[in-house]
């Protein structure tokens, strides 16, 4: 019982920690590539309380509920979007001998669905916000999700079918550095399926400010909008976890796996979090044809031959 406890208050703990050093680490970035000077003079050196100060702009605008809102539901929205996310950490392994929260046998098709339900919370958002510009957005959410969650699956199964599991712990274990280039294309596809779930640039058209107000959260403010930030990152670091355990081998590194385990994977997790922020700054929104387009015309026939072609050598090698 006690170890139950310690690894779940571990897992709380970096759901805490990480999405906001991923928020630290975007103001950052975004400030170096795009010459945004203001993130990196607050607090002094390196603009450190940047992100404290959008705390407290957050902590103190006003809470409002729109009279023709859906109040329970508008306000539920935030937790909807968010919590999901907390579980999908519980089944992913950061390290050898038992270093995961809780080992499923079928985690992999537990992360998957979970990750589907934080969609929901957009969807419920827009829906329950009594505005035309915000519905308008959870539809478009709606719609995003059917389109890529088809070749984000294709992609995981890919893995799976090669590792002989659905567990994240075994497919670590199973896992050779051969697989890199034998799964690349599963990986890409992964990966820009997911963004395309978490609605990041370029594939914020649900949320894009420019044309639709910022979509499903238009009529947020205060901490509840922060939520919605925060599921974002949360989003990305749980994208970021899943990658390196189906694609980049995890724990595994170039030596002291067992000692060094946990710090491979964040050192993943990291980079992959460096290359979402460098991919928001340097390419434009998509439009929304061009969004499907992307995922019924390329990522679901690439995702079918990945998962093809690991039959193939499966059986090939087997």
């Amino acid at each position: 019982m006690l170890e139950i406890v310690v690894k779940l208050a571990l897992v709380a703990a970096a759901f805490a920690l990480l999405p906001l050093l991923v928020g630290q680490a975007e103001h950052k970035v975004m400030a170096h590539m795009q010459g945004r000077l203001g993130p990196m003079y607050a607090g002094g050196f390196h603009g450190w309380a940047q992100l404290v100060a959008d705390g407290v702009k957050f902590a103190q605008k006003e809470d409002v509920v729109p009279r023709a809102a859906d109040r329970w539901v508008f306000k539920l929205a935030p937790g909807v979007a968010l919590v999901p996310y907390l579980l999908v950490l519980i089944v992913v392994p950061v390290g050898p001998d038992g270093q995961v929260a809780l080992d499923l046998g079928l985690g992999l098709f537990f992360a998957l669905a979970v990750m589907g339900i934080g969609v929901i919370g957009a969807i419920m958002a827009g829906w329950a916000s009594a505005n035309k510009y915000s519905l308008l957005g959870g539809m478009r959410v709606a719609a995003q999700l059917m389109s890529y969650e088809l070749p984000m699956v294709f992609a995981a199964s890919s893995v799976a079918m090669a590792a002989g599991t659905l567990s994240l712990t075994g497919i670590v274990d199973e896992w050779r550095w051969y697989w890199l280039p034998w799964q690349a294309i599963g990986a890409v596809v992964f990966f820009v399926a997911g963004l395309a779930e978490l609605r990041r640039p370029p594939f914020d058209m649900p949320v894009a400010d420019s044309e639709i107000i910022f979509g499903p959260y238009t009529e947020y403010g205060g901490l509840r909008f922060a939520l919605f930030l925060l599921a974002e990152y949360a989003g990305i670091v749980v994208l970021c976890g899943l990658t390196t355990v189906l694609f980049l081998g995890g724990w595994k590194g170039p030596f002291l796996d067992a000692e060094l385990g946990w710090l491979w994977t964040l050192i993943k997790v990291g980079v992959l979090a460096f290359l979402v922020i460098w991919l928001r700054v340097s390419y434009p929104r998509m439009r929304e044809d061009q969004l499907q387009k992307l995922a019924w015309a390329y990522l679901v026939p690439l995702s079918l031959g990945q998962l093809a072609l690991t039959g193939v050598l499966k059986v090939a090698l087997g």
